[in-house]
């Protein structure tokens, strides 16, 4: 009987060292099949300023709110701005009716005109120069004085040189205006509208929009307050795309690739996997940050890993510290893209 029960033991003995030994032993290649990495998810922040200076007018977010791309977040006081951008759209309207009329050239109305000046003159000059001639042959028969045919013949030179003019200005208006006017009139609406779009950047930029999608996390300045490009006047958090990054010990880079596919655990929701994927490994290799917790040295070389993730719930908050566990037996790109494929 005794030997039955120490038999028995010595098999139960066995079994159970047997029974941890596989566990351990299972235990170790399951965790040599995945490659474990602890980091933070990303911070990423933006200080926004105007590009433009003036006082705010309005503030349109408050801290915490998620903005996205393209979204008007605040105002200057565009009064002035505003009446700049219709000087000078008036001013470019007033010199395209110049440069239009330059280039249609004169108007048959105006040619008509300039042509019965040029007859009127033209009459006047002949009828001159007919009294000139009476005059002079009654002073040459002493009927009048000398005086009164040199008055005539003075009169008479006098309507030839403006039948001369009339005759020029008839030409000019036939002609049109010079290429060097209209090249002139050109020029300075050019200038015009380079001052008008001026105008409308200066007014766009009284207007600060988000840059990307975000969380506001910082609010700066309060309406009132004076802006320039040189005060953040909000503080933007950046959300898209996310990433955490961790560093990868030397002996274990070779063991990953971009687009791995990667599993992210958090303390803060312990159980929940978020999807990931490797979107970047560094070229180069630095030393151990004072803030990565790995069991190699400090000293040790390391290279710093991006593992983009996907939290469409927005759980995983900038700052995180997170754990990363990239499969070591999937097929090269395996990973996702982008968090719209894969589910």
């Amino acid at each position: 009987m005794k030997l039955r029960l120490l038999i028995l033991a010595l098999v139960v003995l066995a079994a159970a060292g047997g029974g941890a030994w596989w566990w351990a032993h299972g235990k170790r290649a399951n965790a040599s099949r995945a490659l474990v990495l602890h980091g933070n998810v990303d911070i990423r922040q933006v200080d926004l300023a105007f590009n433009a200076s003036g006082r705010i007018d309005r503030m349109l977010v408050q801290e915490g709110d998620r903005v996205k791309k393209g979204e008007l977040l605040a105002e200057l006081d565009l009064v002035q701005l505003r009446n700049a951008v219709d000087q000078a759209q008036a001013q470019v309207a007033a010199q395209q009716q110049v440069v239009a009329r330059l280039k249609a050239g004169s108007r048959p109305e105006e040619i008509r005109q300039a042509r019965a000046n040029a007859e009127a003159a033209r009459v006047d000059a002949k009828n001159a120069e007919s009294t000139y001639r009476r005059l002079r042959d009654l002073a040459a028969r002493r009927f009048v004085a000398e005086q009164q045919a040199d008055d005539a013949r003075a009169a008479a030179e006098a309507a030839q040189a403006r039948l001369k003019a009339a005759d020029e200005a008839q030409r000019l208006v036939v002609l049109g205006p010079r290429k060097e006017d209209i090249a002139a009139a050109e020029a300075t609406l050019a200038a015009n509208e380079a001052a008008l779009a001026i105008a409308q950047r200066n007014l766009a930029e009284g207007s600060l929009h988000a840059p990307e999608n975000g969380v506001i996390e910082n609010r700066i300045l309060e309406p009132g307050d004076m802006a320039s490009p040189q005060k953040t006047v909000l503080t933007l958090a950046l959300t898209e795309p996310l990433w955490v990054r961790a560093y990868v010990p030397e002996p274990d880079l070779g063991r990953i690739r971009l687009g791995d596919s990667a599993a992210i655990t958090t303390d803060s929701y312990p159980g929940k996997r978020y999807r990931g994927w490797v979107g970047f490994i560094s070229p180069t290799a630095e030393f151990t940050p004072k803030s990565v917790e790995t069991p190699e040295l400090r000293t040790a070389l390391v290279y710093q890993v991006r593992v983009f993730a996907c939290s469409p719930e927005g759980e995983l908050r900038l700052g995180m510290p997170a754990t990363v566990a990239i499969a070591l037996d999937q097929p090269a790109h395996a990973g996702p893209r982008s968090c719209r494929e894969g589910g």
